[in-house]
């Protein structure tokens, strides 16, 4: 489950000579897009890592370009292709994303986009050719999944029906490496729905080094259970089916094979006779016969690294990670060309930091040490054994940006601006691009050297603060709200900008929550525009990062184990109580809104908080753990046939009793995710309980709703009305 951030606004619409600061509205923020951050989109360094390619969009010729540019000079280089040149057996072709092959004279051109999941698309992908100036389909059977070239770009795989197909891109035969694939029983190559969500990764199959072998997933999903969900569109409803494996439900059973292209045989993998368990990540070593994959049991609570012969299937076990709540998987396995060694993240100390270990798992040090979190592990340039990382050594709400030596010597702060630093380093880690921002200033985008020395400015977003200067915009600030046990928890604050400290003030709070999340960070976030127009109407916004929210260390993290949201929502309800202490809130006029487990959060806050808050918005909101799905809820609360009171005593449907204020609940009928039957199923308990709510549904709209501008109409009237 990851929160919904609204949609990036396209455009920026420069005001002059204004005379005097105006409010801002939701025409502002929807309709004319004036808020928009400019920034650097669609960028891959290129092999040499002294260059790079981005994706352009000019608006005035209606155009878009991959240019290649100099890391140094910023110069243009090269026009890489031109959208209007696509041209495909007379069709124009609109040109959606772009990759390289690794020597670069290929172009995987990616047209007629169609979201499927979150990270899944079927896609009409074609491929240029830079020599030879030539534009080929990659299959000319259908739209595709997944394209990927191997190694020495002489073929291109890809996922259709379920199945994975191989391409040679120099006879142009398409050849089928699976046949069992059917819709809802059998996967090949991609993830099931679920994995997809919850292990953050949709494309399952992957080239080994040298371009012979491919290892990849099957999903048997057969006795998974089917949601159903209808979809409005004609005289009669249409039904859509997927296996969706709620809480304590049967999950797809997972098997790893490799695919040997000179002889056409396929080898399956040894993951253990276990069937109920996770393949949550493999990955090629640098020999290329030797896959690794990461196997982890249904409590989520071990982690096994497994490594395979990808002639034989046989696998070892080489290194074991448990915690006694839950592993948290990243993508952070790195296996160095020595052939000997990796290095990866754990949080074995309390704190995610960075560890080097040799191929039979023994240690061979810690890299990083301190009370504090690595965010982001970049990776490492093994000519001078250096890895580069993100990190919150600073603070919780903030992110830096270093370097450290692979025997954990000469650490090195690579970013001086306070805020949030994020980077995209070249190939070879000679150049990085950082992305500055923090809460009141947008992002400034400039290219600093692998000591971090400045070289230019990409992008500053003058015409952006230019705008907001002319706007009533108080801006953010950062306080420590005391818990009744002495805990200090972060938060920011958002005044009405003619703030009189005399006066007493409703207050709008909004929180996300959910595990290992974070909203209270130093760092631009246009979404919050509408929170500064709630503001100059005379309300404090308010958020606040509850007990179970990330970059404070495994214990603060892991804290809401096996209870998820007794805590949460206890703090929010702390801090409700701790405002209305102060002199200038209203205590009687204190409301809350939430999106997803935002949402969830919210309906707890009308219903076991019903004391303190007058009213909540409740988007997208799950409503008991039950209905959720396994990967992600178990990972919290174990099973419900083993933990029944972890999942009911904090499930919002069952507090229906309580509510007193005044209650919105949004949902978009298809949401695939949380799934419209939580809102349907509260709703029916407040009916029951002869509760009045207010309620709003959107039908075919998926998790994140697409009409924001009457979306947010309608919520900020509720809270016009209603706080």
């Amino acid at each position: 489950m990851k929160k919904i951030i609204s949609p990036v606004l396209l455009f920026l619409v420069p005001l002059a000579g204004i005379a005097q600061k105006k409010s801002i509205t939701l025409e502002d923020i929807y309709v004319k897009r004036s808020f928009v951050a400019g920034g650097v989109f669609g960028l891959n360094s290129m092999k040499d890592g002294k260059t790079y390619s981005s994706l352009v969009n000019d608006k005035t010729k209606n155009d878009n370009y991959v240019l290649k540019y100099e890391y140094a000079t910023g110069l243009v280089k090269d026009t890489v292709l031109k959208s209007s040149q696509l041209k495909y057996k007379g069709k124009d072709l609109k040109l959606d994303d772009y990759s390289f092959s690794n020597d670069e004279n290929k172009v995987l051109i990616a047209t007629e986009t169609e979201p499927v999941y979150r990270r899944s698309n079927l896609i009409n992908n074609y491929i240029l050719d830079r020599n030879t100036k030539t534009l080929t389909a990659v299959s000319e059977g259908g739209k595709q999944k997944y394209a990927n070239f191997s190694p020495d770009a002489s073929k291109i795989a890809f996922v259709r029906d379920n199945n994975i197909f191989i391409k040679d891109l120099v006879s142009g035969e398409e050849k089928k490496i699976t046949n069992d694939g059917i819709k809802n029983k059998i996967i090949n190559g991609g993830t099931d729905w679920v994995y997809e969500e919850e292990f953050e990764f949709a494309r399952a199959f992957f080239w080994s080094p040298d371009g012979k072998k491919i290892a990849y997933y099957k999903f048997d999903e057969t006795e998974v259970p089917e949601i159903s969900i209808p979809v409005y569109n004609g005289l009669y409803p249409e039904e859509y089916r997927y296996k969706y494996p709620k809480a304590g439900e049967k999950n797809s059973i997972v098997s790893i094979h490799v695919f040997d292209l000179a002889t056409g045989t396929t080898t399956t993998v040894d993951v253990g006779p276990e069937k109920d368990q996770y393949i949550p990540r493999i990955k090629w070593t640098n020999d290329a016969n030797t896959l690794c994959v990461l196997r982890m049991n249904r409590h989520q609570d071990k982690l096994e690294y497994l490594l395979a012969n990808a002639q034989t299937g046989a696998t070892k076990s080489i290194f074991t990670e448990t915690d006694k709540s839950y592993v948290e998987v990243t993508n952070d396995l790195t296996f160095l060309s020595d052939n000997k060694s990796f290095i990866t993240t754990t949080e074995q100390d309390g704190y995610r930091h960075i560890y080097l270990y040799d191929l039979t798992g023994k240690l061979i040090r810690q890299i990083t040490k301190g009370p504090w979190e690595v965010t982001s592990l970049y990776g490492i340039d093994e000519k001078t054994k250096t890895i580069y990382f993100q990190s919150a050594e600073t603070s919780a709400t903030k992110r830096e940006i270093y370097s450290i030596k692979l025997d954990g010597s000469g650490k090195k702060k690579l970013t001086t601006a306070e805020g949030t630093n994020n980077a995209t380093f070249s190939a070879d880690f000679s150049y990085f691009i950082n992305s500055y921002s923090n809460a009141n200033t947008p992002a400034v985008f400039s290219l600093k050297d692998k000591t971090g020395k400045q070289l230019r400015v990409l992008e500053e977003n003058t015409k952006l603060n230019s705008q907001l200067a002319g706007f009533n915009y108080s801006g953010k600030q950062f306080i420590e709200v005391p818990m009744p046990d002495g805990i200090k928890l972060n938060a920011w604050v958002i005044k009405p900008s003619n703030f009189d400290a005399t006066k007493k003030y409703p207050v709008f709070m909004y929180a996300y929550g959910g595990p290992g999340s974070q909203q209270v960070l130093d760092g631009w976030n246009s979404g919050d525009i509408w929170f500064q127009m709630l503001a100059d109407k005379g309300y404090i916004v308010f958020c606040m990062d509850n007990r179970g929210t990330g970059a404070r260390g495994a214990a603060f993290k892991k804290s809401t184990y096996l209870q998820l949201g007794k805590f949460e929502i206890q703090d929010q309800i702390d801090a409700a109580k701790w405002l209305g202490t102060q002199s200038y809130v209203d205590a009687s006029r204190i409301g809350y809104y939430g999106w997803s487990f935002g949402g969830y959060m919210a309906s707890l806050a009308i219903t076991r908080g019903a004391d303190v808050f007058k009213m909540a918005i409740a988007g997208a909101p799950v409503t008991s753990w039950r209905f959720y799905d396994s990967i992600y809820t178990e990972r919290f609360l174990r099973t419900p046939q083993e933990n029944p009171s972890g999942y009911d005593d904090n499930s919002p449907i069952n507090y229906a009793d309580k509510l007193k204020g005044k209650f919105l609940m949004i949902h978009g009928t298809f949401d695939d995710n949380v799934h419209f039957q939580n809102s349907a199923e509260m709703s029916l308990a407040l009916i029951k309980k002869n509760k009045q709510f207010e309620s709003f549904y959107y039908p075919n709209e998926h998790h994140g709703v697409r009409y924001r501008y009457q979306l947010q109409t309608m919520m900020v009237d509720f809270i016009l009305k209603n706080l």
